[in-house]
Protein backbone atom coordinates (compact mmCIF):
# COMPACT_ATOMS: atom_id res chain seq x y z
CA UNK A 1 0.00 0.00 0.00
CA UNK A 2 2.88 2.83 1.01
CA UNK A 3 4.50 1.39 -2.26
CA UNK A 4 1.74 2.35 -4.31
CA UNK A 5 1.12 5.81 -2.58
CA UNK A 6 4.91 6.90 -3.52
CA UNK A 7 4.60 5.41 -6.51
CA UNK A 8 1.55 7.76 -7.63
CA UNK A 9 3.20 10.57 -5.90
CA UNK A 10 6.19 10.30 -7.74
CA UNK A 11 4.28 10.27 -11.36
CA UNK A 12 2.09 12.92 -9.87
CA UNK A 13 5.39 14.63 -9.34
CA UNK A 14 6.75 13.43 -12.67
CA UNK A 15 3.50 15.15 -14.65
CA UNK A 16 4.09 18.48 -13.10
CA UNK A 17 7.36 18.56 -13.89
CA UNK A 18 6.53 17.74 -17.54
CA UNK A 19 3.74 20.49 -16.96
CA UNK A 20 6.19 22.84 -16.01
CA UNK A 21 8.58 22.59 -18.55
CA UNK A 22 6.17 22.60 -21.27
CA UNK A 23 4.96 26.27 -20.12
CA UNK A 24 8.31 27.55 -19.62
CA UNK A 25 9.28 26.52 -23.24
CA UNK A 26 5.94 28.04 -24.60
CA UNK A 27 6.61 31.32 -22.52
CA UNK A 28 6.91 33.84 -25.05
CA UNK A 29 9.60 36.26 -22.68
CA UNK A 30 11.88 32.81 -22.94
CA UNK A 31 11.44 32.21 -26.56
CA UNK A 32 12.28 36.08 -27.93
CA UNK A 33 15.01 36.22 -25.36
CA UNK A 34 16.09 33.01 -26.83
CA UNK A 35 15.97 33.99 -30.37
CA UNK A 36 18.23 37.19 -29.16
CA UNK A 37 21.15 35.16 -27.95
CA UNK A 38 21.03 32.61 -30.76
CA UNK A 39 21.10 35.63 -33.20
CA UNK A 40 24.28 36.96 -31.29
CA UNK A 41 26.19 33.53 -32.43
CA UNK A 42 24.37 33.59 -36.39
CA UNK A 43 25.61 37.60 -36.18
CA UNK A 44 29.45 36.55 -35.58
CA UNK A 45 29.18 33.37 -37.93
CA UNK A 46 28.11 35.97 -40.92
CA UNK A 47 30.95 38.58 -39.85
CA UNK A 48 33.48 35.59 -39.91
CA UNK A 49 32.92 34.77 -43.57
CA UNK A 50 32.26 38.12 -44.49
CA UNK A 51 32.10 37.98 -48.24
CA UNK A 52 29.70 35.20 -48.05
CA UNK A 53 25.52 36.04 -48.17
CA UNK A 54 23.64 34.61 -45.56
CA UNK A 55 19.80 33.64 -45.69
CA UNK A 56 16.89 32.06 -43.52
CA UNK A 57 15.99 28.52 -44.06
CA UNK A 58 12.31 29.13 -43.84
CA UNK A 59 9.95 29.47 -41.75
CA UNK A 60 12.32 28.84 -38.55
CA UNK A 61 15.22 30.29 -40.15
CA UNK A 62 14.07 33.98 -40.25
CA UNK A 63 13.54 34.15 -36.68
CA UNK A 64 17.62 34.33 -36.57
CA UNK A 65 18.74 36.25 -39.42
CA UNK A 66 18.55 40.32 -39.96
CA UNK A 67 16.02 41.16 -42.94
CA UNK A 68 18.40 43.89 -43.19
CA UNK A 69 21.71 41.96 -43.83
CA UNK A 70 19.69 39.09 -46.24
CA UNK A 71 20.17 40.56 -50.13
CA UNK A 72 19.03 37.07 -51.76
CA UNK A 73 15.52 35.08 -51.88
CA UNK A 74 15.42 32.60 -48.26
CA UNK A 75 16.19 28.75 -48.76
CA UNK A 76 12.83 26.41 -48.61
CA UNK A 77 14.53 23.19 -47.32
CA UNK A 78 12.35 20.85 -45.42
CA UNK A 79 13.23 18.28 -42.79
CA UNK A 80 10.93 16.11 -43.50
CA UNK A 81 12.81 15.66 -46.75
CA UNK A 82 15.45 14.50 -44.62
CA UNK A 83 13.63 12.06 -42.38
CA UNK A 84 15.08 8.63 -42.37
CA UNK A 85 13.92 6.52 -45.14
CA UNK A 86 11.83 9.76 -46.43
CA UNK A 87 14.70 11.19 -48.19
CA UNK A 88 13.31 13.15 -51.50
CA UNK A 89 15.02 15.98 -53.92
CA UNK A 90 11.49 17.46 -53.80
CA UNK A 91 10.34 19.27 -57.11
CA UNK A 92 8.47 21.19 -55.26
CA UNK A 93 10.77 23.10 -53.47
CA UNK A 94 13.55 22.75 -56.02
CA UNK A 95 15.47 25.93 -54.51
CA UNK A 96 16.72 26.45 -58.20
CA UNK A 97 17.00 30.43 -57.47
CA UNK A 98 19.65 29.73 -55.32
CA UNK A 99 22.18 28.71 -57.63
CA UNK A 100 22.33 32.27 -59.00
CA UNK A 101 23.41 33.72 -55.72
CA UNK A 102 25.65 31.10 -54.97
CA UNK A 103 27.40 31.22 -58.43
CA UNK A 104 27.83 34.93 -58.19
CA UNK A 105 28.80 35.21 -54.58
CA UNK A 106 30.87 31.80 -54.19
CA UNK A 107 28.60 30.76 -51.69
CA UNK A 108 25.93 30.90 -49.22
CA UNK A 109 25.68 30.78 -45.49
CA UNK A 110 21.73 28.79 -44.51
CA UNK A 111 20.55 29.26 -41.13
CA UNK A 112 18.22 26.92 -39.22
CA UNK A 113 17.59 25.72 -35.91
CA UNK A 114 15.72 22.89 -34.12
CA UNK A 115 14.42 21.96 -30.99
CA UNK A 116 15.66 19.22 -28.12
CA UNK A 117 17.29 15.94 -29.02
CA UNK A 118 19.69 17.14 -32.43
CA UNK A 119 22.15 19.25 -32.56
CA UNK A 120 21.60 20.41 -36.20
CA UNK A 121 17.78 20.32 -38.00
CA UNK A 122 17.28 17.04 -40.77
CA UNK A 123 17.15 20.19 -43.33
CA UNK A 124 20.68 21.23 -43.01
CA UNK A 125 22.12 18.02 -42.11
CA UNK A 126 20.87 16.08 -44.73
CA UNK A 127 18.30 17.90 -46.82
CA UNK A 128 20.70 20.20 -48.13
CA UNK A 129 23.99 17.77 -48.58
CA UNK A 130 21.27 15.64 -50.64
CA UNK A 131 20.48 18.53 -52.36
CA UNK A 132 23.94 19.64 -53.14
CA UNK A 133 24.69 16.49 -54.42
CA UNK A 134 21.70 16.00 -56.86
CA UNK A 135 22.77 19.54 -58.28
CA UNK A 136 26.24 18.89 -58.98
CA UNK A 137 24.82 15.41 -60.75
CA UNK A 138 22.75 17.20 -62.83
CA UNK A 139 24.68 19.97 -63.66
CA UNK A 140 27.68 17.45 -64.68
CA UNK A 141 25.37 15.81 -67.09
CA UNK A 142 23.50 18.50 -68.37
CA UNK A 143 26.54 20.72 -69.62
CA UNK A 144 28.66 17.39 -70.14
CA UNK A 145 31.82 18.43 -67.92
CA UNK A 146 34.50 16.08 -68.21
CA UNK A 147 37.00 17.67 -65.87
CA UNK A 148 36.97 16.57 -62.28
CA UNK A 149 33.48 17.69 -60.75
CA UNK A 150 32.62 16.57 -57.53
CA UNK A 151 29.68 14.50 -57.34
CA UNK A 152 29.78 12.99 -53.73
CA UNK A 153 27.43 13.41 -51.03
CA UNK A 154 28.92 14.85 -47.93
CA UNK A 155 27.01 14.44 -44.39
CA UNK A 156 28.24 15.76 -40.94
CA UNK A 157 30.32 13.00 -39.48
CA UNK A 158 28.52 11.85 -36.21
CA UNK A 159 25.01 12.78 -37.12
CA UNK A 160 24.29 10.59 -40.29
CA UNK A 161 25.33 7.32 -39.65
CA UNK A 162 27.81 5.42 -42.30
CA UNK A 163 24.31 3.43 -43.15
CA UNK A 164 22.05 5.95 -44.03
CA UNK A 165 24.84 8.16 -45.77
CA UNK A 166 24.89 4.74 -47.96
CA UNK A 167 21.25 5.02 -48.20
CA UNK A 168 20.91 8.03 -49.74
CA UNK A 169 24.03 7.66 -51.96
CA UNK A 170 22.32 5.25 -53.71
CA UNK A 171 19.30 7.25 -54.99
CA UNK A 172 21.19 10.36 -55.62
CA UNK A 173 21.36 9.69 -59.46
CA UNK A 174 17.39 8.91 -60.03
CA UNK A 175 16.34 12.63 -58.62
CA UNK A 176 19.16 14.01 -60.77
CA UNK A 177 17.50 12.67 -63.90
CA UNK A 178 14.26 14.00 -62.92
CA UNK A 179 15.47 17.33 -61.96
CA UNK A 180 17.09 16.83 -65.63
CA UNK A 181 13.15 15.84 -67.16
CA UNK A 182 11.26 18.63 -65.01
CA UNK A 183 10.85 22.36 -66.36
CA UNK A 184 13.33 23.92 -64.25
CA UNK A 185 16.11 25.65 -66.10
CA UNK A 186 19.11 24.59 -64.51
CA UNK A 187 22.22 27.00 -64.75
CA UNK A 188 26.15 26.42 -65.35
CA UNK A 189 28.11 26.89 -62.10
CA UNK A 190 31.85 27.94 -61.55
CA UNK A 191 32.87 25.18 -59.17
CA UNK A 192 30.32 22.50 -57.70
CA UNK A 193 28.60 22.80 -54.02
CA UNK A 194 29.54 21.25 -50.86
CA UNK A 195 28.08 21.73 -47.72
CA UNK A 196 29.54 22.42 -44.16
CA UNK A 197 28.59 22.76 -41.46
CA UNK A 198 28.84 25.17 -37.80
CA UNK A 199 26.64 25.12 -34.21
CA UNK A 200 27.11 26.97 -31.28
CA UNK A 201 29.33 23.45 -30.13
CA UNK A 202 31.36 23.41 -33.12
CA UNK A 203 35.27 23.79 -31.55
CA UNK A 204 36.69 25.55 -34.92
CA UNK A 205 35.08 26.72 -38.00
CA UNK A 206 35.50 25.29 -41.94
CA UNK A 207 38.61 26.78 -43.55
CA UNK A 208 37.05 28.99 -46.61
CA UNK A 209 39.82 30.09 -48.97
CA UNK A 210 39.62 33.23 -51.00
CA UNK A 211 36.98 33.39 -53.41
CA UNK A 212 39.20 32.74 -56.23
CA UNK A 213 41.26 30.32 -54.59
CA UNK A 214 38.07 28.10 -54.10
CA UNK A 215 37.79 24.50 -55.62
CA UNK A 216 34.34 24.65 -54.65
CA UNK A 217 31.48 26.77 -53.57
CA UNK A 218 30.75 26.45 -50.25
CA UNK A 219 27.05 26.11 -48.71
CA UNK A 220 27.47 27.08 -45.00
CA UNK A 221 24.70 25.28 -42.74
CA UNK A 222 24.59 27.15 -39.25
CA UNK A 223 22.12 25.43 -36.84
CA UNK A 224 21.91 28.67 -34.61
CA UNK A 225 20.71 27.19 -31.17
CA UNK A 226 22.87 25.33 -28.32
CA UNK A 227 21.76 21.88 -27.61
CA UNK A 228 20.56 21.82 -23.88
CA UNK A 229 19.38 19.03 -21.93
CA UNK A 230 15.25 18.78 -22.17
CA UNK A 231 15.82 21.59 -24.76
CA UNK A 232 15.71 24.46 -22.05
CA UNK A 233 18.04 25.71 -19.72
CA UNK A 234 17.81 28.65 -17.12
CA UNK A 235 20.04 31.80 -17.43
CA UNK A 236 21.01 33.98 -14.57
CA UNK A 237 19.64 36.91 -16.53
CA UNK A 238 15.68 36.11 -16.09
CA UNK A 239 14.44 34.06 -18.71
CA UNK A 240 14.90 30.42 -19.05
CA UNK A 241 16.66 29.31 -22.66
CA UNK A 242 14.63 27.57 -25.07
CA UNK A 243 17.07 25.28 -28.01
CA UNK A 244 15.22 25.93 -31.28
CA UNK A 245 12.94 28.57 -30.12
CA UNK A 246 11.74 30.11 -33.96
CA UNK A 247 10.49 26.61 -34.44
CA UNK A 248 6.13 26.14 -34.51
CA UNK A 249 5.60 30.21 -34.08
CA UNK A 250 2.12 29.36 -34.03
CA UNK A 251 2.00 27.67 -30.55
CA UNK A 252 3.85 30.60 -28.89
CA UNK A 253 3.69 33.36 -31.26
CA UNK A 254 -0.02 34.77 -30.62
CA UNK A 255 0.45 36.26 -34.23
CA UNK A 256 3.98 37.61 -34.27
CA UNK A 257 5.86 36.47 -37.29
CA UNK A 258 9.33 36.80 -37.82
CA UNK A 259 8.86 40.51 -39.81
CA UNK A 260 7.21 42.13 -36.91
CA UNK A 261 10.07 40.36 -34.66
CA UNK A 262 12.56 42.31 -36.62
CA UNK A 263 10.87 45.46 -36.65
CA UNK A 264 10.24 45.99 -33.07
CA UNK A 265 13.47 43.95 -31.71
CA UNK A 266 14.13 46.44 -29.28
CA UNK A 267 10.83 47.27 -27.99
CA UNK A 268 10.30 43.19 -27.58
CA UNK A 269 13.28 42.46 -25.87
CA UNK A 270 13.41 45.44 -23.61
CA UNK A 271 9.49 44.72 -22.70
CA UNK A 272 8.85 43.40 -18.80
CA UNK A 273 7.71 40.26 -19.23
CA UNK A 274 3.92 41.12 -17.57
CA UNK A 275 3.84 43.71 -20.53
CA UNK A 276 4.92 41.92 -23.40
CA UNK A 277 1.45 39.87 -24.08
CA UNK A 278 0.15 43.47 -24.69
CA UNK A 279 2.38 44.42 -26.65
CA UNK A 280 2.79 41.89 -28.87
CA UNK A 281 -1.20 42.19 -29.02
CA UNK A 282 -0.48 45.55 -29.91
CA UNK A 283 2.07 44.87 -32.64
CA UNK A 284 0.04 42.04 -34.48
CA UNK A 285 -3.60 44.32 -34.54
CA UNK A 286 -1.49 46.58 -36.57
CA UNK A 287 0.85 44.90 -38.75
CA UNK A 288 -0.96 43.59 -41.98
CA UNK A 289 -1.45 40.18 -43.22
CA UNK A 290 2.02 39.10 -45.12
CA UNK A 291 2.25 35.43 -44.82
CA UNK A 292 4.63 35.69 -42.09
CA UNK A 293 8.09 37.14 -43.96
CA UNK A 294 8.97 39.90 -46.18
CA UNK A 295 12.15 39.98 -47.86
CA UNK A 296 12.75 41.11 -51.49
CA UNK A 297 10.72 38.68 -52.64
CA UNK A 298 8.50 41.05 -55.12
CA UNK A 299 4.83 41.57 -54.58
CA UNK A 300 3.29 39.85 -57.76
CA UNK A 301 4.97 37.42 -59.71
CA UNK A 302 4.05 36.86 -63.29
CA UNK A 303 4.26 33.09 -64.22
CA UNK A 304 6.71 33.46 -66.86
CA UNK A 305 5.76 30.35 -68.78
CA UNK A 306 2.52 31.68 -69.92
CA UNK A 307 3.58 34.86 -70.40
CA UNK A 308 2.89 36.91 -67.24
CA UNK A 309 -0.43 36.43 -67.96
CA UNK A 310 -1.26 35.13 -64.78
CA UNK A 311 0.05 36.62 -61.71
CA UNK A 312 0.26 35.53 -58.40
CA UNK A 313 0.54 38.06 -55.09
CA UNK A 314 -0.69 38.81 -51.61
CA UNK A 315 -3.75 40.34 -50.69
CA UNK A 316 -2.00 42.99 -48.82
CA UNK A 317 -0.04 43.96 -51.44
CA UNK A 318 -2.80 44.87 -54.05
CA UNK A 319 -3.72 48.32 -54.64
CA UNK A 320 -7.13 47.45 -53.54
CA UNK A 321 -7.65 49.04 -50.21
CA UNK A 322 -12.01 49.08 -50.41
CA UNK A 323 -14.36 47.49 -52.47
CA UNK A 324 -14.91 50.62 -53.69
CA UNK A 325 -11.26 51.62 -55.35
CA UNK A 326 -11.81 52.20 -59.13
CA UNK A 327 -7.55 52.45 -59.62
CA UNK A 328 -7.97 48.34 -60.74
CA UNK A 329 -9.94 49.25 -63.32
CA UNK A 330 -8.04 50.20 -66.31
CA UNK A 331 -9.15 51.90 -69.36
CA UNK A 332 -8.69 48.99 -71.68
CA UNK A 333 -10.25 46.77 -68.82
CA UNK A 334 -7.76 44.12 -69.56
CA UNK A 335 -6.74 43.41 -66.20
CA UNK A 336 -8.88 41.77 -63.43
CA UNK A 337 -8.48 40.22 -59.64
CA UNK A 338 -9.87 37.60 -57.96
CA UNK A 339 -8.99 38.39 -54.56
CA UNK A 340 -9.29 34.96 -51.73
CA UNK A 341 -9.25 35.83 -48.01
CA UNK A 342 -10.34 35.29 -44.99
CA UNK A 343 -10.94 38.55 -44.54
CA UNK A 344 -14.03 38.65 -47.57
CA UNK A 345 -17.65 39.06 -46.16
CA UNK A 346 -19.23 35.69 -45.28
CA UNK A 347 -22.33 35.69 -48.05
CA UNK A 348 -24.35 36.70 -45.62
CA UNK A 349 -22.75 40.18 -44.74
CA UNK A 350 -21.59 40.57 -48.04
CA UNK A 351 -23.08 43.94 -49.96
CA UNK A 352 -25.66 43.57 -52.90
CA UNK A 353 -22.91 43.58 -55.79
CA UNK A 354 -25.55 46.66 -57.79
CA UNK A 355 -24.01 49.59 -55.98
CA UNK A 356 -20.26 48.81 -57.89
CA UNK A 357 -21.90 48.67 -61.43
CA UNK A 358 -18.76 50.71 -62.78
CA UNK A 359 -16.52 48.33 -61.03
CA UNK A 360 -18.64 44.74 -62.55
CA UNK A 361 -16.35 42.10 -64.01
CA UNK A 362 -13.07 43.64 -62.61
CA UNK A 363 -12.71 42.18 -59.33
CA UNK A 364 -13.71 38.78 -57.98
CA UNK A 365 -13.91 38.48 -54.30
CA UNK A 366 -14.15 35.07 -52.53
CA UNK A 367 -14.22 34.06 -48.61
CA UNK A 368 -12.18 31.57 -48.03
CA UNK A 369 -12.41 30.76 -44.15
CA UNK A 370 -9.32 29.48 -42.04
CA UNK A 371 -9.10 25.53 -41.37
CA UNK A 372 -10.40 22.47 -42.54
CA UNK A 373 -14.06 24.58 -43.51
CA UNK A 374 -11.64 26.66 -45.85
CA UNK A 375 -10.73 23.22 -47.39
CA UNK A 376 -14.08 22.19 -48.23
CA UNK A 377 -14.94 26.02 -49.50
CA UNK A 378 -12.08 26.00 -51.95
CA UNK A 379 -13.14 23.20 -53.76
CA UNK A 380 -17.04 23.69 -53.50
CA UNK A 381 -17.16 27.56 -54.17
CA UNK A 382 -13.83 29.30 -54.52
CA UNK A 383 -12.57 27.31 -58.01
CA UNK A 384 -16.21 26.68 -59.43
CA UNK A 385 -16.69 30.10 -59.29
CA UNK A 386 -12.95 31.88 -59.91
CA UNK A 387 -12.52 29.22 -63.21
CA UNK A 388 -15.55 30.89 -65.18
CA UNK A 389 -13.98 34.44 -64.19
CA UNK A 390 -10.92 34.09 -65.10
CA UNK A 391 -11.25 32.03 -68.51
CA UNK A 392 -13.59 34.81 -69.31
CA UNK A 393 -11.20 37.77 -68.91
CA UNK A 394 -8.11 35.76 -70.70
CA UNK A 395 -10.49 35.07 -73.81
CA UNK A 396 -10.48 38.30 -74.14
CA UNK A 397 -7.13 39.03 -75.61
CA UNK A 398 -3.52 38.59 -75.82
CA UNK A 399 -3.24 41.65 -73.24
CA UNK A 400 -5.12 40.70 -70.83
CA UNK A 401 -4.23 39.33 -67.60
CA UNK A 402 -5.21 37.78 -63.79
CA UNK A 403 -4.24 38.78 -60.60
CA UNK A 404 -4.50 35.98 -58.48
CA UNK A 405 -4.24 37.00 -54.98
CA UNK A 406 -4.75 35.13 -51.58
CA UNK A 407 -3.57 36.08 -47.57
CA UNK A 408 -0.17 34.52 -47.95
CA UNK A 409 0.40 34.79 -51.78
CA UNK A 410 1.88 30.81 -52.06
CA UNK A 411 -1.51 29.00 -51.21
CA UNK A 412 -4.96 29.37 -52.24
CA UNK A 413 -3.82 31.73 -55.08
CA UNK A 414 -1.21 29.00 -56.28
CA UNK A 415 -3.92 26.53 -56.57
CA UNK A 416 -6.06 28.38 -58.34
CA UNK A 417 -3.91 29.87 -60.75
CA UNK A 418 -2.63 26.24 -60.90
CA UNK A 419 -6.19 24.60 -61.87
CA UNK A 420 -6.65 27.82 -64.20
CA UNK A 421 -2.93 27.04 -66.12
CA UNK A 422 -4.34 23.41 -66.37
CA UNK A 423 -7.47 23.94 -67.75
CA UNK A 424 -7.03 26.69 -70.23
CA UNK A 425 -3.05 26.50 -70.80
CA UNK A 426 -1.33 23.85 -73.30
CA UNK A 427 1.83 22.08 -72.80
CA UNK A 428 3.67 25.20 -74.28
CA UNK A 429 1.93 27.97 -72.30
CA UNK A 430 -0.23 29.47 -74.43
CA UNK A 431 -4.00 30.02 -74.00
CA UNK A 432 -6.04 28.01 -75.57
CA UNK A 433 -9.60 29.44 -76.28
CA UNK A 434 -12.92 27.06 -75.50
CA UNK A 435 -13.98 26.08 -78.38
CA UNK A 436 -10.95 24.26 -79.44
CA UNK A 437 -10.17 22.24 -76.01
CA UNK A 438 -11.15 18.99 -77.14
CA UNK A 439 -8.87 19.00 -80.11
CA UNK A 440 -5.71 20.82 -78.27
CA UNK A 441 -5.64 20.09 -74.33
CA UNK A 442 -4.90 16.69 -73.29
CA UNK A 443 -6.79 15.32 -70.02
CA UNK A 444 -5.50 16.12 -66.52
CA UNK A 445 -3.11 13.90 -64.93
CA UNK A 446 -0.67 14.04 -62.20
CA UNK A 447 2.45 14.45 -64.72
CA UNK A 448 0.83 17.76 -66.43
CA UNK A 449 -0.14 18.93 -63.07
CA UNK A 450 2.90 18.67 -61.45
CA UNK A 451 4.60 20.37 -64.79
CA UNK A 452 1.96 23.00 -63.92
CA UNK A 453 3.50 23.66 -60.62
CA UNK A 454 6.92 23.57 -62.00
CA UNK A 455 5.44 27.05 -64.08
CA UNK A 456 4.65 28.56 -60.99
CA UNK A 457 7.55 27.52 -58.70
CA UNK A 458 9.92 28.22 -61.32
CA UNK A 459 8.81 32.14 -61.14
CA UNK A 460 7.08 32.45 -57.26
CA UNK A 461 9.57 30.46 -55.39
CA UNK A 462 8.03 31.63 -52.32
CA UNK A 463 4.76 29.17 -53.43
CA UNK A 464 4.53 26.70 -51.18
CA UNK A 465 0.37 24.94 -51.72
CA UNK A 466 -0.20 22.66 -48.32
CA UNK A 467 -1.18 19.39 -49.00
CA UNK A 468 -4.61 19.70 -48.22
CA UNK A 469 -4.82 22.62 -51.35
CA UNK A 470 -3.05 20.36 -53.62
CA UNK A 471 -5.42 17.35 -53.37
CA UNK A 472 -8.46 19.57 -53.47
CA UNK A 473 -6.78 20.79 -57.07
CA UNK A 474 -6.38 17.20 -58.15
CA UNK A 475 -10.07 16.42 -56.92
CA UNK A 476 -11.04 19.03 -58.78
CA UNK A 477 -9.41 18.20 -62.02
CA UNK A 478 -9.85 14.86 -61.77
CA UNK A 479 -14.01 14.68 -62.05
CA UNK A 480 -15.14 14.44 -64.90
CA UNK A 481 -15.91 17.52 -66.84
CA UNK A 482 -19.24 17.36 -67.14
CA UNK A 483 -19.45 16.80 -63.41
CA UNK A 484 -17.28 19.98 -62.96
CA UNK A 485 -19.61 21.85 -65.66
CA UNK A 486 -22.45 21.35 -64.12
CA UNK A 487 -21.11 22.38 -60.85
CA UNK A 488 -19.74 25.91 -62.33
CA UNK A 489 -23.37 26.18 -63.69
CA UNK A 490 -25.24 25.27 -60.08
CA UNK A 491 -22.92 27.95 -58.55
CA UNK A 492 -23.20 30.37 -61.24
CA UNK A 493 -27.00 30.44 -61.10
CA UNK A 494 -26.76 30.96 -57.71
CA UNK A 495 -25.06 34.10 -57.86
CA UNK A 496 -27.79 35.35 -60.55
CA UNK A 497 -29.57 35.33 -57.60
CA UNK A 498 -28.11 35.47 -54.30
CA UNK A 499 -24.53 35.77 -55.01
CA UNK A 500 -23.45 33.52 -52.37
CA UNK A 501 -19.67 33.43 -51.66
CA UNK A 502 -18.43 35.91 -53.84
CA UNK A 503 -18.71 39.91 -54.37
CA UNK A 504 -18.53 41.42 -57.72
CA UNK A 505 -16.93 44.66 -57.47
Amino acid sequence: MATSIVRDSATSYHAQALAELRKESLDLFNRLHSIAEDTEFVNSVHNHYEDIPIIPNLRCGAWYVNPCAISEQPAYFKSTDGHFNNWSFNLRRPNIHLLDAIDRCKGLIIVDSTRAGKRIPDALSKTVPLWCAVINRAIKAKYRIQDHWDTSLYTPPGVVSAQEHSQIEHKLDHWANQLLHSTYSLPTLERPLRPLWITPASESWPRVFEAEKRTFHPVICVSASRQVEDGLERRTNGFAYVQGSGDDHELWGQGLTPSIFWQHKERLLFSKRYDLQDLVTELVSTKPSDGGHHYNSNSSTPVGHVQGRIVICLVSELPIPSIEDKSLVSASNSTAYVVISENTPTPTEQRNPATCDDLVNAVLRLHLPPGKRGQHTFLDSVLPQSLPFIDAHLARGNDSTIYICCDTGKDASVGVALTALQLFFDDEGLYVPDTERAARLSKPSKKSISKRLQWIISSRVQANPSRATLKRVNEFLMTPASFRKESVSRVQGKLETSTPGVERG
